[in-house]
């Protein structure tokens, strides 16, 4: 599979621009040395060696004898996997466990608009982030990383019954790019791009230095007691010419890590985007593209702070264990495409595309069994406090994908989640 150096250079060339998409296999193969049109020919002659299943098979039904039976810890929900990468039948994987299909998955599959690569990576294995393991590159196809709404998959079984996807016929978009003046703006999506589209050019994690040095809303305009779209403000210590763009952030909590009750930073939640109007001390700016309410002392932080978005979805390269610390929008329970933020960041190996699993604490409960009867029967009148504590089992309880991080801490979104999430959860390697 294609290096983890090799995606970023697909990156910076803008394969993948101005919207989530998938670039390639996070797992770094032996023989990705070999020249690119050695690669193309393998990839070839895998996707011509597989065996389409029947139109009307389902994956258990087509599944030939030799198929692997793998286990897998499973997935709940709906997201997004990138297609960046050939998966070679039968080939070597770099450690990974060969990808299981989910036994529902339909042997042909017409992409439309509005699906997530996730959500069909989901449709066809029970590991969804093992997508780059089977999508196969037909490099006869424009653009064979994408794929379009239009475009038509279908699943098969390689040599040795390695399980792969492969483009089973072009749509029109692709087809034909030059009907459109960029096409690669009509891809599929990793994930639901709304989800996360505040975050990923403005800062969400400030330090007390930032804080305390950045530019601030001092007051508003017409007697106003805050701001909303096209309001205009007056802005303290801010150097900038006419026509600069900054986003205005609300300082929200505090971010500690609960393993060590170290301070991390304070939430920044942007409420939109001041537009200067006239240089000065004050300056003035105008409110544009607002988010929420602006109030007095808000922080103003530049936007042209990019944040990559172009990432592979891929499990941890070492043990992860840490907790969700924080739930964008202030409650306490999480459900599907909530945003959260958890207490581990770069050094502990995490990076944007990260998958970790959600757990629902175990309970603890009283053993009242000990011994082989009830203790409540036994000894009448017997205090329940005293028999010994046993704490359960953590439950899977949903899926997280990270897409922003930071030294000592990430966000992520939330794409699957099959049980009650708290504020708090353990998170985990899937």
């Amino acid at each position: 599979m294609v290096s983890n150096q090799v995606l970023g250079a697909r990156a910076a060339a803008g394969l993948l621009s101005l919207c989530i998409a998938l670039s390639g296999c996070a797992h770094h193969r032996a023989h990705d040395s070999t020249p690119a049109a050695a690669k193309a020919a393998s990839s070839e002659g895998a996707a011509a060696s597989a065996s389409p299943a029947p139109e009307q098979a389902t994956a258990t039904e087509a599944a030939p004898g030799t198929a692997p039976a793998t286990a897998s810890n499973g997935t709940d929900g709906n997201a997004s996997a990138d297609s960046g990468s050939n998966a070679n039948a039968g080939g070597d994987t770099g450690g990974a466990a060969n990808p299981v299909a989910n036994p529902e998955a339909p042997m042909h599959y017409t992409v439309k608009k509005g699906d997530t690569l996730w959500g069909i990576a989901s449709m066809y294995l029970k590991d969804p982030w093992l997508w780059p393991e089977v999508w196969v590159i037909n490099p006869q196809v424009p653009n064979p990383h994408l794929i379009y709404p239009g475009d038509k998959l279908a699943l098969a079984y390689g040599a040795g019954g390695r399980m792969e996807v492969r483009l089973e016929q072009a749509g029109l978009t692709r087809l034909d790019p030059r009907l459109r003046s960029d096409p690669l703006q009509n891809a599929i999506p990793t994930i639901p791009y709304a989800a996360i589209a505040a975050f990923l050019s403005r800062p969400t994690l400030m330090s007390e230095d930032e804080i305390r040095h950045a530019p601030y809303v001092l007051a508003f305009r017409d007697m106003h007691q805050v701001a909303g779209n096209e309001v205009e403000v007056y802005i303290k210590n801010l150097p900038a010419a006419e026509n600069a763009r900054y986003a205005v952030m609300h300082v929200s909590n505090q971010l500690r890590d609960p393993d060590d009750g170290k301070l991390l930073g304070y939430e920044g939640i942007y409420t939109g985007t001041a537009l200067v109007k006239r240089a000065g001390s004050p300056a003035k700016a105008l409110m544009i593209d607002v988010a929420r309410e602006t109030l007095a002392g808000d922080r103003l932080v530049s936007s042209d702070n990019q944040v990559p978005v172009n990432f592979t979805p891929s499990v941890p390269t070492s043990q992860v264990r840490g907790n969700i610390i924080s739930v964008v929008g202030g409650t306490d329970l999480v459900g599907q495409f909530y945003v959260v933020a958890i207490n581990r960041g770069k050094r502990h190996g995490i990076e944007p595309g990260t998958v970790l699993a959600i757990d629902q604490a175990g309970e603890v409960v009283r053993d009242l069994w000990a011994g082989g009867r009830s203790i409540t029967n036994s000894m009448n009148g017997f205090n329940t406090s005293f028999a010994p504590r046993v704490r359960l089992p953590d439950e899977r309880a949903g899926t997280m994908l990270v897409f922003k991080v930071y030294d000592r801490m990430s966000y992520g979104l939330i794409v699957g989640a099959s049980n009650i999430i708290h504020n708090g959860a353990p998170v985990r390697n899937p």
